[in-house]
């Protein structure tokens, strides 16, 4: 017996039932479950923040359009009331006052 081996060595291995497969798969759905509601979740919350940052930028906006318009009135008064031909103008006084 040259080059053999006079033990063996006997592995046994367990096999799991048909019930603790089923157990196993239950609980690995669960988990799979679990992990997507989290990623729904965090994309909601990402999309509730999103929503709240556009209606402020859309506010901005339009403040900053008010503030454009109120400055161009602004400045277009100024000029008026430099310019030559403004000063060359004659204040006129009502001559009568028409009564209801």
């Amino acid at each position: 017996m040259k080059n053999r081996n006079v033990v063996g060595i006997r592995t046994e291995r367990r096999k799991l039932g048909p019930v603790s497969n089923t157990i196993a798969l239950v609980i690995l759905a669960c988990i799979l479950g679990l992990l997507y509601l989290t990623l729904v979740t965090k994309t909601n919350a990402y999309g509730y923040q999103i929503n709240s940052l556009q209606s402020q930028q859309s506010a901005l906006v339009q403040q900053n359009n008010n503030l454009q318009i109120v400055s161009a009135r602004l400045q277009a008064a100024t000029r008026i009331q430099g310019s030559t031909v403004a000063k060359s103008l004659v204040a006129v006084t009502p001559s009568a006052t028409v009564k209801n």
